[in-house]
């Protein structure tokens, strides 16, 4: 089976059929190595050896209305992150210089909101083009579920990739939030898309779900066909109604990235939150099992590994940093 892949891919240059996926998938945890190493060969293949690195903030921190049952930023849960109030422009603008000093090329600004409200939008309105001017970064936005008028505002300003995760399967989905619905996620997608924006649509992976549902949130991407999907593993917070679940097993992350990589692609796959506690010492594994993409530093509520050990990790595999689209 993977010499097939091998020849659609490679040869044929084609994408694989749903049942090619599965047919992968029940090769079993045992075909890791051989699926990595396919899975470097296609993302050579496809997309290169150039990793683009993005850096985030969070611009509004807690007292999400929302109950996602991973997040520790939720108003619903006793966990240790309170609410803040949304950062000033120079504050913004520091973050956005310290990451463009990581030789990144994307900023994101993320907010702990369902929706943004009208005072939020003119201040991010107010404040993208002039991220975009003073350092020439790509600035991504991540502010939970839009209207149409809002996904055309955001694109008019200069957003060039706007993130919203589908996190799971829909067949998950209630398990994992009950504040909002699945087809609520699908939509904004659908917009970021409409106006032209690059989607950025990730995975959490490590909630419960199970393999069959995995494929299920494979195939949902497959149809949207986002420019980029950030990889995230559960790493279970305090308060939260996740906080009893296990970090997923290095080698099964590692089978997963390289299937993500095998059914997309083209597309940028992004080591995003959890990476650290997940695969350790071994997160080099990922760079060659798929991955084409990180987010260096800290993440929204947890802290990640110094941007100089992914800098070294990248000179130490001779993978060069550079700014990435998608061939889609």
């Amino acid at each position: 089976m993977i010499d097939r892949a091998r020849r659609a891919l490679l040869v044929e240059r084609r994408t694989l059929t749903s049942s090619e996926v599965r047919e992968l998938h029940d090769l079993g945890v045992t075909a890791t190595g051989d699926l990595a190493s396919l899975a470097h060969e296609v993302r050579l293949a496809y997309v290169g050896n150039t990793v683009e690195i993005e850096g985030i903030v969070s611009a509004k921190t807690g007292g999400c209305p929302e109950d996602c049952h991973f997040c520790s930023q939720s108003a619903q849960f006793a966990t240790d992150v309170k609410a803040t109030p949304f950062l000033d422009y120079d504050t913004l603008l520091l973050a956005a210089q310290e990451t463009l000093a990581t030789g990144a090329t994307e900023f994101c600004i993320v907010l702990a909101v369902r929706g943004p409200d009208q005072r939020t939008m003119d201040r991010l309105l107010d404040f993208i083009p002039r991220l975009a001017q003073a350092t020439g970064l790509q600035i991504a936005v991540s502010a939970g579920i839009l209207t149409s008028e809002q996904a055309s505002a955001f694109a008019a300003a200069g957003v060039h990739r706007y993130n919203h995760n589908l996190e799971t399967a829909a067949s998950f989905f209630p398990e994992v939030v009950t504040t909002h619905s699945y087809d609520e996620r699908l939509d904004t997608c659908r917009l970021v898309k409409a106006n032209n924006m690059e989607l950025c649509c990730g995975v959490l992976l490590g909630m419960g779900e199970t393999n069959e549902q995995r494929l299920e949130l494979l195939g949902a991407l497959r149809d949207l066909e986002p420019n980029e999907v950030p990889m995230n593993f559960l790493n279970p917070r305090r308060g939260t109604p996740f906080e009893h679940l296990e970090h997923v097993e290095p080698i099964e992350a590692l089978r997963w990235i390289a299937l993500f990589r095998l059914a997309m692609p083209s597309v940028i796959l992004r080591y995003a939150g959890g990476r650290e506690v997940t695969l350790k010492q071994w997160q080099e594994l990922g760079m060659t099992a798929g991955i084409n993409a990180l987010i260096v530093g800290n993440y929204l509520t947890t802290l990640g590994r110094s941007p100089a050990e992914d800098i070294s990790m990248l000179h130490e595999l001779q993978m060069p940093i550079g700014s990435l689209s998608s061939v889609l």
